[in-house]
């Protein structure tokens, strides 16, 4: 996975100017554009679409110091077909506009060329199991909520807030598969969505395909397959964040599984109180990372 990273770093660099295919480049890999975008959020710290937009700026901005060439030009080759397009995209990542910076030599934000290294530390335990699961439903209440990487999502917890203490209750009993117990789910999540975007979270339980969904309940209706199951103890959330981010750092470039589209589900097996330690489950979609032949 890592030399994947790598070479996808590269051929962005070979396309500054248009969109990669990266689905060429997954499939010549052996894996899918979908895991090398996961993988690459999780490791570099931003979405794979944000770093070409620095990347492409970064190179733009020494064009447009040089002063060799019109504005027109510049956008044109860094892939614009207007200054007003080329502008706001480099207001976006350098805080000014272009002419501002040609003409007093900033301020510029520099995105350095990535390049992927495994330090093989063993930091953290990982504690997984892969589960081959039946399709099953995840029914609940949903809300539509902004993606936050670290600490407690604020709107998230309003949104479990407002249930009424005997709903949650309710929830649990209609729990009749795995995962057990009462869950959180994030769903509708692009794979590599920055900071802020939106997603689908559900407070709620798994079913079996065939239960009935009570009218007021949202539904998630998910197929069948496997999935990595990481277990993770200490304090809330912090330890579970730092278990998700090891999945990338650590599990995955040493193990022959790949993230498959799918809600992500976290099933809080046991907390404090105040919920400021838990024991959880992160469970994650994933496939073989060398397709299975065919059996049939």
């Amino acid at each position: 996975m890592i030399s994947a990273l790598n070479e996808l770093v590269d051929l962005v660099e070979e396309h500054l100017a248009e969109d990669p295919d990266l689905n060429a480049l997954a499939t010549g890999l052996g894996t899918t554009e979908y895991h090398l975008r996961r993988m690459f959020s999780s490791l570099a710290g931003l979405p794979l679409s944000e770093y070409v937009r620095r990347r492409r700026m970064t190179v733009a901005a020494a064009d447009v110091v040089r002063g060799e060439d019109d504005l027109l030009s510049i956008a044109v080759r860094h892939g614009y077909g207007s200054t007003e397009a080329f502008g706001r995209a480099f207001r976006a990542v350098h805080g000014a506009a272009p002419r501002a910076v040609r003409r007093d030599g900033g301020p510029l934000r520099t995105q350095p060329r990535l390049r992927f290294r495994l330090t093989v530390e063993g930091s953290i335990s990982m504690d997984t199991r892969i589960a081959d699961r039946p399709a099953f439903r995840l029914i609940g209440h949903a809300a539509r909520v902004p993606l936050v990487h670290r600490g407690v999502n604020p709107h998230i917890q309003r949104h479990v807030a407002a249930l009424p203490r005997q709903e949650h209750d309710r929830l649990k009993a209609l729990s009749d598969t795995d995962p057990a117990g009462l869950l959180q789910v994030s769903d509708d999540l692009a794979p590599d969505a920055p900071e802020g975007t939106g997603l689908t979270y559900l407070h709620g339980v798994a079913v079996t395909g065939d239960t009935p969904v009570p009218d007021d309940l949202d539904a998630i209706e998910v197929p069948g397959g496997r999935w990595a199951v990481f277990r993770s103890a200490g304090p809330y959330p912090e330890t579970l964040q730092t278990t998700w981010a090891a999945t990338a750092a650590e599990w995955f470039p040493s193990n022959p599984w790949r993230l498959r589209p799918g809600p992500s589900i976290v099933a809080v097996l046991d907390r404090a109180a105040d919920f400021s330690t838990a024991t959880c489950e992160l469970w994650l979609p994933v496939e073989p990372a060398v397709p299975e032949p065919d059996r049939g």
